[in-house]
Order: structure tokens, then sequence, then C-alpha cells
């Protein structure tokens, strides 16, 4: 009887973890059962939470998910005012005892995810987004009031992008000494209700709050629904104790408080993609083949949307994408403005993004091995050391390092103070593309016209049309009707006639090929200076680029690949190991990136400039033009977009616009606040001048 022992324990052990995980699926019955009332009305749920809560809580809520219809999606959109609440959730995290596969499935993945406490929104995609948490750090209040909302008809039909619930989570009662930012408060339930369907119940975990928080439902038109009620059936309706009259009234406020925030944004316009349900033109068209078009794809991919791509190349990432190794690290400014806090998101969403590519089988070069960013003059030194110092930079972002810090990550001889960043290094770019787009290719009715070089757009009666001119022949092959079409196209953004105005200007760049020998071999981590260096990657670094502005060819330049050569020695001064960078072979990699003159992409609808012109002759240099530009809606081209304008870090930042126009596409809320949309808005450097008063 050698193995009864053993059979006994295991028994044992098996009935406690059911038994546990019916006390948890107990502990969350009557939520789940309110979720499951919603989604028999619609199929996709955006749910609200405030406060991080508990592991159990948001494991909950995916097994929920997990026995759902495959065709259910949920958006989970966090709350959290306290940022360091998520190292204690991540830790619970960690020390979690997963009770099935799935949890533990999830588990792991949350903890790959990775969310660092930065302020602002963090987009985490599982189960090939039919399960996204958007994590919002900072003020409940101040993230709903920053939260753009889409433009669509009506406020609580089935296509309405607005909460469909929303829960107070236990830990959110436990208020943080001289801070009320986590507090229960009419003000915030205001701005909760703002984004909310007028049917959206509010659940509370949280009963120590509970007859707070039903007083101040009461006086904004929200239902609630507690743990200890069971009447699950008067969570989905208004609260009984408001009169027709106050119902009436809490309604109108919430409409009022949108149009306010509608007014407020004209001159940004985030409109959605128009939708005829089963239509052929409601393929989405990309012109592009590169990051921004390939990732675009993968997003549009997720949501079921049917997608032609259109390269005027034999191939995928011919362009600018075509790289071995392209750098990954943010882009900080010393007063981590939005264009600081975008590129954090970024940077945070391709790590992300290429982890769930790995995960699936696709093959993609990258190493994670950090970058390090030192100056090559006083004046970059004393930027770097600048920003650095400037603020209280999370340690996962960015951290400072002396010389000698900086020699013993590099693993040569730099002997250089700058910056560190840990999460950083370097991805294959052309891998990275071609890999996003199979698995768009996977998930959907996702292909790609190749070698068809697009001359010519057109809309007629509120289609788009591609032209495409057959070189041998003249003949003119059409493409379309659509009724989005996106340019996503690199270098050739503004080759058409309704893009050619865009402040976007092409710059060529040459990345030197070198072989790896010598000192370079002990190199492991990216270098960042006067251009970078990789770590060697199948034999080969990669060092440059060059920055020609408006280039008349992309054939190789020996100049070009000799400037590389002398970026990394004066970068370097005096280390013996600049001697084994060896260009003498002439292999290197000619592309153009376009870039913004203030380092932003450009994510959005495509600007008519004709217009804006001619509304400009009659409405400048005034306060009245001040109050036209600011209220009246900026002229656009309906149903063309503008994914572009990466500049040098396009795969740290081009994943997360291209995440951010699907969802703009697709008429979601999108996981970027106001002013980062003001900020990548395509129209942004006309209308920041027009919204002062100052001229064109």
């Amino acid at each position: 009887m050698p193995n009864m022992r053993r059979r006994v324990n295991s028994l044992t052990q098996e009935c406690e973890k059911k038994s546990q995980m019916n006390q948890e699926t107990a502990d969350f019955s009557q939520f789940n059962r309110l979720l499951s009332d919603i989604v028999a009305q619609k199929q996709s749920l955006i749910c609200g939470q405030l406060g991080l809560g508990s592991v159990k809580q948001l494991l909950a809520v995916h097994s929920w998910l997990s026995s759902a219809p495959d065709s259910v999606r949920i958006k989970l959109k966090v709350f959290e005012a306290q940022l360091d609440t998520l190292p204690l959730f991540i830790s619970q995290l960690i020390n979690y005892t997963p009770l099935s596969s799935e949890q533990a499935a999830l588990v792991q993945a949350l903890a790959e995810a990775n969310p660092i406490e930065i302020l602002g929104c963090q987009r985490l995609i599982f189960d090939d987004g039919r399960f996204i948490i958007d994590l919002y750090l900072d003020s409940p209040i101040a993230s709903l009031k920053s939260m753009r909302l889409p433009v669509c008809d009506g406020s609580d039909d089935d296509r309405s992008p607005l909460f469909d619930l929303w829960s107070i989570s236990q830990a959110n009662s436990n208020k943080v000494e001289n801070s009320t930012e986590q507090e229960i408060s009419q003000a915030l339930l205001w701005q909760m209700a703002k984004v909310s369907r007028d049917s959206a119940p509010i659940y509370n975990f949280n009963l120590k709050q509970d007859e707070e928080v039903r007083q101040l439902c009461h006086k904004t038109g929200f239902s609630l629904l507690s743990c200890k009620s069971q009447d699950t059936e008067a969570a989905s309706k208004p609260s009984s104790n408001l009169s027709r009259l106050d119902t009436h009234i809490c309604l109108q406020e919430r409409k009022a408080l949108r149009h306010e925030q509608a007014q407020a944004s004209l001159y940004t316009p985030v409109v959605q993609a128009s939708s005829k349900t089963g239509s052929e033109a409601d393929t989405f068209a990309i012109i592009g083949g590169g990051v921004a078009s390939s990732h675009l794809a993968l997003s549009l991919a997720q949501r079921n949307k049917t997608v032609r791509l259109f390269c005027n190349d034999s191939s995928l990432a011919q362009q600018a994408s075509g790289n071995k190794q392209g750098a990954v690290y943010p882009l900080l400014t010393p007063d981590n403005g939005h264009l600081s806090h975008y590129y954090q998101q970024g940077y945070l969403f391709s790590r992300r993004r290429l982890q769930s590519l790995i995960k699936d089988g696709f093959n993609v070069g990258y190493d994670f091995c950090g970058v390090l960013q030192t100056g090559f003059d006083q004046r970059s030194s004393a930027r770097l050391e600048k920003i650095i110092t400037a603020q209280p930079w999370n340690k996962q972002i960015a951290h400072g390092v002396d010389r000698h810090e900086s020699s013993n990550l590099a693993g040569i001889d730099i002997d250089k103070a700058g910056i560190f960043y840990p999460l950083g290094g370097w991805i294959c770019p052309h891998e990275f593309t071609q890999a996003a787009f199979d698995k768009a290719a996977q998930l959907s009715d996702v292909s790609a016209h190749f070698n068809t070089d697009i001359k010519r757009i057109e809309q007629r009666e509120g289609k788009w049309y591609l032209h495409k001119t057959t070189v041998d022949t003249g003949d003119e092959q059409i493409f379309g009707p659509f009724n989005t079409l996106i340019l996503a196209n690199g270098q050739g953004l503004n080759q058409f006639n309704q893009s050619k105005q865009l402040a976007a200007t092409g710059f060529r760049g040459q990345v030197s090929h070198i072989p790896a020998r010598n000192e370079l071999l002990k190199l492991n981590t990216v270098l960042c200076s006067h251009g970078y260096l990789t770590p060697q990657n199948n034999g080969v670094h990669c060092t440059g680029a060059s920055y020609i502005k408006n280039p008349e060819h992309l054939d190789y330049s020996p100049s070009e690949q000799a400037e590389n050569l002398e970026k990394v020695k004066q970068s370097y001064l005096g280390k013996a190991w600049t001697e084994d960078v060896d260009i003498s072979d002439h292999s290197a990699r000619v592309g153009v990136r376009m870039v913004t003159r203030d380092h932003a992409p450009m994510m959005g609808c495509a600007p008519n400039f004709d217009e804006i012109s001619l509304n400009y002759q009659d409405h400048q240099h005034t306060k009245e033009s001040i109050k036209y530009w600011r209220e009246t809606p900026a002229p656009i081209h309906q149903g063309l977009f503008i994914l572009g304008g990466l500049g040098s870090r396009g795969i740290t930042s081009g994943p997360l616009a291209a995440e951010a126009l699907a969802a703009q596409l697709c008429g979601e809320i999108i996981p970027l606040d106001s002013a980062t949309l003001e900020l990548l808005n395509p129209n942004r450097m006309w209308m920041r001048k027009l919204i002062k008063g100052k001229a064109l």
C-alpha cells in the first residue's frame, strides 16, 4: 500500500482546492449574474472599477468571461488613485496560488505584462482582445475628466461606447492618510455618470461605505447593488427612491456633461469609422507596409474587422521598418509632459505586444537588455542630467547611473554618467512587422496587395477609391469602394492631394552593419549617444543612423558610413573598443523616416487643409476668430485617417498609436487622455496657432 497516503493527500488537496474555488465563486456570484444579465442585451461589456481591488476579484471577472460565449468581450477599466497600490497588487499576484490552469495562465500573463506605477492609462490585452484591462493610475476624477468620449448616435443603445457597469472594490475603502483621492464623492459619481449608460448600475463590494454610496447614487441617478443584497434585478434599473422627475434631471445632467466635454474639444476631432453592417465597403483599407500598418491591422483584427493592406513593395517592411535592429526606449523630457507620458505608455505597450507575439510562437529577434544613454558633448550631457534629475522617475522607466555603473552595465569601457532604461533594448523591426501581420491574418479576414503602388486616392459619394497605374501598360486599376481609408505609408504619407500639407518631413537614415568581434562581443546593452550601437545579433551590430532631410536618393553612401563610425568615436572618445567598429565591408541599409517638429506621431482624422485655409480667410487674428476655431468642428476628410510621422522611434510609438486609432475607428473609448489626443492629432500644427489667434 505504498501509494495510498500519497493518493489520500492528493484527494484532500483537490477537495480543498474545489472548496476554495466554490467559495470564491460564491463571493462573486451575484456580480457574475449581473454581468450575465447585461450580456443578454449586448456582447461587448465596458466595466469600470474603482480601486485596483484584489487578485481574486480580477480572476473572477476573467473566469466568468471564460465561461461566456466566444463572442462576448470585456473591457475592464480600473481606476486607482494611489500609485503604490500597484506594487502591492503585483506582489499579491506573484504569491497567489492559482486554483486552475486557466487562473494560472492569466496570473502568468498579468505578471509578464508588468504594469508600472506611472500616471496615465496602461492597456493590457489578453485572449486576443477578448479581455482588455485599462489601468488608470491617477485621481479617478482626473482620469475621467480627461477621458475623451467618441462621437456616437444616442447615449444608451447597443453600440454605445459608454460604461455598462461599475464596481467599487473593497480595497478602495482604505483611505490613505492626508489624501482624499480615494474617497467616493458626489463629484466623482457625476464624472462616472458622464461616461456611463443611463441604465448602468454600481455594484459595491465595500460594505463599510454602503450607505454613504447609496445616498450619492440617489443624487446622481445610479442604481446600487451591494454584495449583501439578494436583489440582482434592482441593479439593472434606476433606483426606486428616485422620482420620475429626479431621474429625468439626472439624465439631463449626464447629457449636459457629455456635451460640455465634446464642445471643449471640437478643434481636435475624434470621429469613428462609418459602418453599415454587412457592406463590403466596411472593409478597412490601409496604405502602407511597415510597423504602423501591420500593427493597425492586428488591432483591427482583434476586433474582428476585415482589412486590406496595400503595399508598393514585394513584401512587408521594405522601407524604414526594414532595419535589422531598432532601439526601444522612451523619449523623456524634463517636465515629463504629455509627449513624455505618451512615449512611456508606448514603450510599455510595445513590450507587451512583442511578448504576446512571442508567446503565440512568432519568430521575432529581440533582447530587452536595457538601453544606456550618455551625452556626446557638454550640451547633450547637461540635457540628460537635467532630464534625470528633474523628475522622480520610476526606476523601471529610467534611472541615472554614474561612470562606473555605465561600464558595468554595458560590459565595455564607457566611463560616462548617463541614463539607463532597464526595460528597454532592441527589437528586429521587420520581424516585428511581419509577426503582427501574420497574427492579424490568423484572427480575422486580413490580407495584403503587394507590388501595388497607389498613385491617387479619391472620394466619390462618401466612399474612397484607390488608383494604381501599371507601369508597363499605363492601365489604371481601381480598388474600392471603402468607407474607411487609413494612410500609414511612411515616407509616402504626404504624397496624395488630401495629405500633402501634413507637417511631416522625410529624413534619410543609413544604418551601418558591422561585424561582431573582439571587445564588441562583450557589449550587452544598447548604447545611445550621438547615434546608437546595438549588441550583436547573428554576428552583426547595428550603428548609426545618418539624418539627411529631404533626401535626393536612397543609395548607399560611403560618406554616411564614415559619419556613423565617427559618431561612435566621438561619443566614446579614446575608448579602445571603438577601434573594433569596422565599416570596411560597406554593409548598410537606408530608409526614410517621417519626422514631425514636435516629435509626436500623427494619429487620427485627416485634416482638410484646403477648407481650413478657406475658413482662415474670414477668421484670423481676433478674439472672435479664437472663439470660432475653438467652437467650430475642425474640417476633416470624412472616412480618411492618418497614422504616421513615427520618426526614429517607430517601434516604441507606433503600436500604441495603431491601437489607439483602431479604438477610435471602432467607436471605443481611446486609451489616451484628451491632451495626448490633441498632441497626436494630425491637424495640431495649424490648430495650435488658430486657437491662439496666431497666423497660419
